[in-house]
C-alpha cells in the first residue's frame, strides 16, 4: 500500500511539471489530427476497394 501511495504522489509531482497547451493550441492540434484521420481513412478505404476490385477481376478470370 505504501508503494501505491508513493507512486501516486510521484505521478502528481510529474503532472505538475507538465506544460499544458493553451486552449487555441489544443483546438488547432485536435482539428489537424481529426482531419488527418478522415483523410487516412478515405485513403485506406479507396485502397481496400481497389484491391478488392482487382482481386475479383483476377479470380473471376476477367484479367
Amino acid at each position: 500500500m505504501k508503494n501505491i501511495g508513493q507512486y501516486l504522489k510521484s505521478v502528481q509531482t510529474e503532472l505538475s511539471k507538465v506544460t499544458w497547451p493553451a486552449y487555441n493550441e489544443f483546438i488547432g492540434s485536435t482539428t489537424i489530427v481529426l482531419i488527418l484521420i478522415v483523410l487516412f481513412t478515405i485513403y485506406l478505404g479507396a485502397l481496400d476497394f481497389s484491391f478488392q476490385w482487382f482481386a475479383e477481376k483476377i479470380f473471376s478470370g476477367q484479367i
